[in-house]
Order: C-alpha cells, then sequence, then structure tokens
C-alpha cells in the first residue's frame, strides 16, 4: 500500500499508489469502521476523482451504506455537507495543494469531526490489508446532492459589510471559486486562474510557498485591490496579501479576524503554538481568552470542542470556525476581514502594521538523522528558560522563544525563533540551527 495512510489523511499518486481497486477497499473499510449508515463523498477537479469516486461509492454501497454525492466542491462544504445533512461520515476526495498526479481522501466521523492516524486511519488501514469488512446483507443507494447554496446562505449569515471591497482572488485553478461562490457577487471580485484545471498549469496550488503568490501580490498592487486571497487546491487554506501587496503572514491574520470575532463579545481563541507573541497579546487586548494549540488540524480541532473555542488559526493558513462543525473555512476567513475593514474603516497595511512589532524567522525545515538526540540536546542548553512540549519543544525567554518540533508528514525537524528585535532573533536562530544540523 506503499505508505499511502498517513497522520492526517490517506494521499498517493495516482494510479501507482492509489486506483480504483484501492479506493473500493478503502470505502468498504470506511464503512466497515465507522459502522455508518449515510455518508457524505465530495471531490476536487482532479480527472482522476471522479473514477476514484465511482470506485469508492461502489465499495461502500456494497458495505450497505448510502452515498450522498455532492460533486465539486471545497473541503471545507464538505465538512458543512456532513454536519447539515445529519451524515454519520464524510470523505473529500482531493491531494489539496500536491501536484496533479497525486490524489487523496480527508475522512470525518459525524458533525465533520477528523479521523487522524491515531484515531482512525490506522484501523482503516488494517482493514483494507487484511480484507477484513463483513458482506452486508443489503446495498445501499447513491444520491445526488447540491450544497452550494446552502453553503453560500450560511457564509453570507456572517456578512457585515456597507460596501463592495476590491479583492483579488487566486483560485490557482483549483477549487476556491466554489468556495467563494455563494458570496462572490459582495465584492468586486477580479479573478486570477479561475477555470478548474487539475494539471495546475499556472503555479502550485499551495500559498505556503510564497512565490505562488506573486501573480496575487502584483495583480493587487495593479488594480489598486483592499486585499487578495490565494487559495490552496482544495480551498481548506488561504493566503491573504493586503492593500500594498505584501503578504499578510498566517498568525497575524488569525489577530485580525480575533477582532472581527471578538467585537460580537468575550470568547475564547486558539493559536497554534509557533504563532507571534502579537497575536496572543491582540486577542487578549480585544477581550479575549487566548489558548495555545499543538500544531495539526485534527489536534486543534478536538482543542477547540475541549474549550468551547470560537475560532482558531494556525500558522499554515488553515483557519477554523466553530460554526462550521469547528472546522475550516476560508470563505468565512474572507468575509470577516472584509468586515473588519468596512466597519474600522482602515486599510488591511494600517490594521496589520501594528502586529508587526517582532521579529520571526519563520518556519525553518532541516533534515535530521537522531531527532531525540538532537531534542534531548536543545534541552539541556536551554533548562534556564520556561520550557513546555505541548509539540515538540518550546522554550520563551524574556525577549525571544523558541519551538523545534519533528514535522508529522515529512522527515524534518521544524524551527520557528522569534524575539523583540532582529540582531537577537538571528543570532538565536544560528545558535539553535548550528544544534540541529550539527
Amino acid at each position: 500500500m506503499a505508505g499511502i495512510f498517513k497522520a492526517y489523511d490517506i494521499r498517493g499518486i495516482y494510479p501507482e499508489q492509489l486506483n480504483e481497486a484501492m479506493a473500493e477497499k478503502i470505502g468498504r473499510a470506511f464503512i466497515q469502521f465507522l459502522g455508518a449508515k449515510k455518508v457524505v463523498v465530495g471531490r476536487d477537479m482532479r480527472p482522476h476523482s471522479i473514477p476514484l469516486f465511482k470506485a469508492m461509492a461502489k465499495g461502500m454501497t456494497e458495505q450497505g451504506a448510502d452515498v450522498i454525492d455532492i460533486g465539486m466542491c471545497s473541503t471545507p462544504m464538505s465538512y458543512f455537507a456532513n454536519g447539515k445533512l445529519g451524515a454519520d461520515g464524510s470523505i473529500m476526495i482531493t491531494a489539496s495543494h500536491n501536484p496533479g498526479q497525486w490524489n487523496g481522501f480527508k475522512l470525518c466521523r459525524k458533525e465533520a469531526v477528523p479521523i487522524s492516524g491515531a484515531t482512525g486511519i490506522a484501523d482503516v488501514e488494517k482493514i483494507v490489508k487484511d480484507e477484513s469488512w463483513t458482506k452486508s446483507s443489503s446495498t445501499g443507494k447513491i444520491s445526488s446532492y447540491d450544497i452550494s447554496t446552502e453553503y453560500g446562505e450560511f457564509l453570507r449569515k456572517y456578512a457585515k459589510v456597507d460596501r463592495k471591497l476590491k479583492v483579488v482572488a487566486d483560485f490557482a485553478n483549483s477549487m476556491g471559486s466554489y468556495e467563494i461562490a455563494g458570496i462572490r457577487d459582495l465584492f468586486e471580485l477580479i479573478p486570477l486562474y479561475e477555470e478548474l484545471d487539475g494539471t495546475f498549469p499556472n503555479h502550485e496550488a499551495n500559498p505556503l510557498e510564497t512565490h505562488t503568490l506573486d501573480a496575487l501580490r502584483a495583480k493587487v498592487r495593479e488594480v489598486g485591490a483592499d486585499f487578495g486571497a490565494g487559495f490552496d487546491g482544495d480551498a481548506d487554506r488561504c493566503g491573504f496579501i493586503d492593500d500594498k501587496g505584501e503578504i499578510i503572514p498566517m498568525d497575524l491574520f488569525t489577530a485580525l479576524i480575533a477582532q472581527d470575532i471578538l467585537s460580537n463579545g468575550p470568547a475564547t481563541i486558539l493559536y497554534d503554538l509557533r504563532s507571534s507573541w502579537a497575536v496572543k497579546e491582540c486577542i487578549e487586548k480585544n477581550g479575549g481568552k487566548a489558548i495555545m494549540s499543538r500544531v495539526g488540524h485534527a489536534f486543534i480541532k478536538a482543542q477547540m470542542r475541549e474549550y468551547g473555542a470560537v475560532f482558531a488559526g494556525e500558522l499554515s493558513g488553515h483557519y477554523y470556525f466553530k460554526q462550521n462543525y469547528t472546522t475550516e473555512s476560508q470563505g468565512l476567513a474572507m468575509l470577516m476581514l472584509a468586515n473588519l475593514i468596512c466597519k474600522t474603516k482602515k486599510k488591511v497595511s494600517d490594521l496589520v502594521a501594528p502586529l508587526r512589532i517582532y521579529s520571526s524567522s519563520g518556519e525553518i525545515n532541516s533534515k535530521v538523522a537522531d531527532v531525540k538526540s538532537v531534542l534531548d540536546m536543545i534541552r539541556k542548553k536551554y533548562s534556564d528558560g520556561r520550557m513546555f512540549e505541548l509539540d515538540g519543544v518550546s522554550v520563551e525567554y524574556k525577549d525571544w522563544w523558541f519551538n523545534v518540533r519533528a514535522s508529522n508528514t515529512e522527515p524534518l525537524m521544524r524551527l520557528i525563533v522569534e524575539a523583540k528585535d532582529l540582531k537577537t532573533m538571528e543570532s538565536r536562530r544560528d545558535e539553535l540551527l548550528k544544534i540541529i544540523r550539527g
């Protein structure tokens, strides 16, 4: 099965690693594992998402489950459909930002609760490997359902805009155009790369790779837009650009959204542990309760439920909302930025400026042969700071902090350093990289 069962999803190259035969088995195993009777299945625009859907639906129905086919959609729309239609579970067929030859499956229980490696993907893998599903005495049915109108109406409930902002949206030939279809008339929208094309002919659909935002940044400057939005392949992540064409750091964007949310009253908001000190300070200044979370959508969504949080932001551009069954919604993120602009009568660059007060290294990746020994060295050297191990090792000092952790998805160690001034950040960053890289 060539390692397609990952920490957060199932993903591989089509058809060598992930094909119709495998999709049918995963469909059967998913139903066996959940005991589901009704499941929602959505898909992205990759040409092989259709045959994978047909094979998966065959496996699911032969295991006795009814399949609601919601067709092409964004991943946040599939989560919304899961909860709205009262399904026992859902699968989104997508490989997100991966290149066109990849595909995959994002698995959820009812109410869009994610299934990760630790909470079910490993179980599904074992059922697939052993083909240990029980033969069903009945066959389920496949029905079609268009969730787009209801999702659009859901988003519009949160719009508080008093004018049409000029917005450039880079859809990267993928599902972002579906994600905001129900609200695009609220904006003077200038689209880039809107035609659906699973080969990604213009650029990779990954806003974390900042060069993919170059065309968007240039267009924002050219047309004098209020802001820009660059979606990833399945539109569960987005990179935002200010009115000057500058990238808004994704942790600072969390602080912007928090300001709109907290204008309605106190609430609990989560921020991932790689976020700037400015994020926590902004949440608390605006009357919110700020709670640090570990990295990874499955962990964050669980922690949101545990603490009753209404919103969470992650450095990777995932923004999670209680209103959408505690999952991502880039449509909501876009609207809440627009709300804040209209309410404050300020430009985005002016809203971000007070948050740009610390110097950050950004996340730096290093290949490491022995993660444990490196972490042990770091624990020993920085034992005089305030150390905690929510995810990897974090240490805080009066004027700087860092986090170093092993990747959940790649053979890498990730470091981020922030300080009150650039010189301190750079010297501490170099000091830590010397330990990590040897």
